[in-house]
Parts: structure tokens; C-alpha cells; sequence
């Protein structure tokens, strides 16, 4: 071999190997959440649709998406559970499992089990791994929302609608919100799709 084919050769090496470094930086890119919350939740333990007690321990090592909500709410909720339904879907059509999915009631001296389970049944999501959660005072639902997902929850004195915020949270297997995502409108499912599986992956 002459000193230009050695030449040619060892420039070649040089290529191929940029290249694949490269490749790898590339495979490797997108495997981070970009720029996570990481707010962590503070213990609890509150009661489900099937009057069975949820605490935030049982959701360990699992990726969960909560939001808050409540049964006999006349404009954001229905939308909402909507939308986390088409979501689940997704989550299956892209073969993701082991997704639970949390709700917060919003309006817990209303929302009892019974009427958890019959809000539940209009929605195929039902049929997924969902927690409706209630069983606590107005007063410490606004500040579980508050200090743990900077959430406002309000229920005004007078009326039976709650405010309260639309946000999805995606929360990791360690029990901290990662992520919050709109939930009433313009849902980014595929990007929350993507963070799930990075999730699960890591």
C-alpha cells in the first residue's frame, strides 16, 4: 500500500469513526426530559372509588398522570377526563403500559364514592388503571394542591363550581412531578407520550 493510500485510509477511519460518535450522541439525544420540575409530593393517603385507602407509597415505581378534578363540575372537568382518556389511548396504541392515572377531587364533602364511580363511567377510562381520590377536607385539598403542585383549588362560598386548575402533572416512580401539561385544550400528547417512555426507560 503507497503513503497516499495509507494516507487515504487513515482519513477514512478518521470519517467513520466521527461518524458513529456522532450517531451515538444522536440516539442519546431526546433520552432527558428537558428541564423537569422535580417537585416533590408530600405523603398522603386518601380514599378511592371503591372506598379503599390510596396512599402515595402504593403509587411508588409507578409513572402516574394526576390532575384535579371534580363529579358535578359544569365546564373544565368533562373535557378534561376527555382528553386524559384519548391520552390513555395513545399510550396503548404506542403499546406504553403500566400508566396509572390519578384524580384529585376537587369538591371532596360533595364527591363520594358513589358518585366518583358514575362520573367514572362515562369515560373508557375506566377501564384503565385510574384513582379517583377524595375523603379529606376542602381546606386540605387547596393546600395539598398548592404546596405539591402549585395548584389553585377554590371553592367559593356560594354555588356548587370549584375553581381549580387544568393542568396534567406526569409524576416519576419516586413520587415527584416531572412535568405539567395543559390539560382543557391543545393536550401535547405525543410530548407526553415521549416523557412517559423516558420515564419507564430510566
Amino acid at each position: 500500500m503507497s503513503k497516499s493510500d495509507k494516507e487515504l485510509e487513515r482519513v477514512k477511519k478518521w470519517w467513520i469513526g466521527s461518524l458513529m460518535t456522532m450517531l451515538i450522541v444522536l440516539a442519546g439525544c431526546g433520552q432527558e426530559i428537558e428541564d423537569p420540575l422535580n417537585w416533590e409530593i408530600e405523603s398522603f393517603e386518601y380514599m378511592n372509588q371503591e372506598e379503599e385507602m390510596v396512599s402515595l407509597d402504593d403509587l411508588k415505581g409507578k409513572v402516574w398522570m394526576a390532575d384535579f378534578v371534580f363529579t358535578s363540575c359544569e365546564t373544565v372537568c368533562p373535557p378534561m377526563t376527555y382528553n386524559m382518556t384519548k391520552l390513555n389511548e395513545a399510550l396503548e396504541e404506542e403499546g406504553v403500559e403500566d400508566v396509572q392515572f390519578v384524580s384529585f377531587s376537587v369538591d371532596p364533602t360533595v364527591d363520594t364514592p358513589e358518585k366518583m364511580k358514575a362520573f367514572m363511567s362515562d369515560y373508557d377510562l375506566a377501564k384503565a388503571d385510574w384513582q379517583f381520590l377524595s375523603g379529606y377536607s376542602q381546606d386540605e385539598i387547596q393546600t395539598f394542591a398548592q404546596e405539591n403542585f402549585k395548584a389553585l383549588v377554590r371553592k367559593p362560598d356560594e354555588g356548587t363550581q370549584v375553581d381549580h386548575g387544568t393542568y396534567f402533572y406526569l409524576v416519576d416512580q419516586e413520587g415527584k412531578i416531572i412535568k405539567a401539561y395543559p390539560g382543557f385544550q391543545n393536550v401535547p400528547t405525543e410530548d407526553i407520550i415521549n416523557d412517559i417512555k423516558i420515564l419507564q426507560k430510566s
